[in-house]
């Protein structure tokens, strides 16, 4: 069992020396370095978020050093801090291959991992025309960056004209401190600047500047796209941006202590039964800066505290209905998690001295004074999902109600790896188990015909509790992700036909044992 995970180590090791050889990636000693100050709002829910705190650290001044770093861990869960210096373009970005990476040319693809920080240091990092990808992945931190002119059209292209963009499954993403612009709108090439869809959930964008782009972000990517949500952005600068600051298909968004300059067409649009909470912010020189756009899907939002400067309002028409001149309340939103909002009136003093990368991560106590970082808090927080999310994190190992479908009803087991027998996964006996060859790998149950399943339980074997650390539960039969997330337990999910579904294993502290994989349709 031993020589496995020592081939994986060698690997690793030799990754990390060439791309080091190469120059652009420089190795320290293991560390309990982090990103500066703790994640807030959303990015605090759902378990968590603190990136590679505890992990190596690793500097880099080119992207490919940046990809080695992640395909030179054990696993792709494996806790790690990249510090990254200088200018990162095409000429210095290549796709790196290993067993804990998945990436590609010309952009940073963070895909298919867990527990990653990215930050910039020294004299400041600047990804030039390249975007930052997130795929598939929890748990990430990206601070103190510069993502600029990236585009979808002309040359050269990247991450299809995001600056950070993420899609399918990614949960529990802070995003603080970084400078997000572009050089004007589609006809130029570019598209959004923090964009999120297919089912991405918790995330923050906190102390950023986004500016010069026809598009600010969006939250899903279509009407139908609604599986999305739970997002704060707070005092963030919002600058010369045509619309979508951001928009919201479905989903909750909370957006506090921002300052929107020169909002040109529309500003938060909430819109397919999206719920904004949009406090204490300030409005100047701008357009049409809350309501519900270009669209007759209605959007919901709850306004208090704001204050307008020189805004305008268009008149409301089929497609079109602006909050304003009154900004009414539509609707209200609980706020799961703590948080202190300062004054809108001094919000445009705050947001200039904090907002942006090389502001020395400075931030505000809620009282309008501007102050150093806090200190990171150790360790992910319990799992306080809100209480409207449709998919929460795992819970204890309760059983649903009915019958466990893992045990007869035509079904079977598989598993990747020479690990244990699979069939400890459904035999119904918790004192057997299948164990993964290394510290990662995947389990499936499948049935003889298609099977409407809602929920897992995930039951570690005893002794091995809290080992299985970041995971994605999958359709095997259309490849989609159903849920993501942290730690054994019961992982509800939308109701799913399929005959095959899998557990798959990307992080854990150690060999991870699963007594049984139970599966149920209530």
């Amino acid at each position: 069992m031993r020589q496995p995970v020592t081939r994986r180590l060698q690997a690793a090791l030799a990754t990390l020396a060439l791309a080091a050889a190469a120059g652009g990636i420089v190795l320290t000693a293991p560390e309990a370095s982090a990103a500066a100050g703790s994640a807030t709002g959303y990015a605090t829910q759902n378990g968590g978020t603190t990136g590679g705190a505890g992990g190596q650290t690793v500097r880099a001044t080119t992207g490919t050093a940046i990809h080695a770093a992640l395909c030179g861990r054990a696993a792709a869960g494996t806790p790690i801090v990249i510090e990254v210096e200088g200018t990162i373009n095409h000429g210095n970005t290549s796709k790196v291959s290993g067993s804990s990476c998945n990436t590609a040319d010309g952009v940073i693809e963070l895909k298919q991992i867990s527990n990653v920080t990215i930050v910039g240091v020294g004299g400041g990092a600047v990804f030039d025309q390249i975007g930052i990808h997130i795929r598939e992945s929890s748990n990430i931190i990206i601070q103190n960056v510069t993502v600029k002119n990236v585009k979808k059209s002309g040359s050269p292209t990247s991450n299809g004209g995001d600056a950070i963009g993420m899609e399918s499954g990614v949960r529990n993403v802070w995003v603080d401190h970084t400078t997000l612009e572009a050089s004007g709108g589609e006809s130029e090439g570019y598209d959004g600047l923090f964009d999120m869809k297919a089912d991405t959930r918790y995330v923050t964008l906190s102390y950023s500047i986004l500016r010069n782009s026809g598009r600010g972000g969006l939250v899903g990517s279509s009407e139908s796209d609604v599986s999305n949500g739970f997002v704060t952005y707070h005092h963030n600068l919002y600058e010369n941006i045509d619309s979508r600051a951001p928009l919201l298909r479905g989903g909750v968004g909370h957006m506090f202590n921002n300052h929107y300059v020169r909002i040109n067409s529309s500003g938060i649009n909430s819109r397919a039964g999206a719920r904004a909470k949009v406090e204490n912010n300030y409005f100047e020189d701008s357009k049409d800066v809350l309501g519900t756009f270009y669209t007759d899907a209605a959007g919901y939002w709850q306004a208090d505290g704001n204050t307008l400067d020189n805004v305008t309002w268009s008149s409301p028409g089929e497609d079109n209905n602006p909050a304003g001149p009154a900004m009414e309340s539509t609707t209200t939103v609980s706020i799961p998690y703590a948080y202190s909002a300062d004054a809108a009136g001094c919000v445009p003093d705050v947001v200039s001295r904090t907002a942006g990368a090389g502001k020395g991560l400075k931030v505000s106590d809620g009282n309008c004074t501007v102050q150093p970082p806090t200190e990171p808090t150790p360790g992910p927080t319990s799992p306080t999902p809100g209480p409207t999310d449709p998919t929460p994190g795992p819970t204890d190992p309760t059983p649903p109600g009915g019958t466990n479908l893992s045990i007869g009803a035509g079904s079977d087991g598989s598993s990747k790896a020479s690990g244990t027998s699979f069939g400890h996964l459904r035999d119904g006996d918790l004192t057997t188990y299948w164990s993964p060859a290394g510290s990662t790998g995947h389990a499936s149950i499948k049935w003889d015909s298609a099977t409407a399943v809602s929920s897992v339980v995930i039951r570690e074997a005893a002794g091995s509790a809290g080992t299985i650390g970041a995971w994605r539960l999958r359709d095997a039969d259309a490849g989609t992700v159903l849920a993501s997330g942290n730690g054994a337990g019961t992982i509800s999910f939308p109701h799913t036909t399929l005959r095959k579904i899998t557990f798959e294993i990307v992080g854990s502290t150690g060999s991870p044992r699963i007594a049984e994989f139970e599966t149920y349709a209530d």
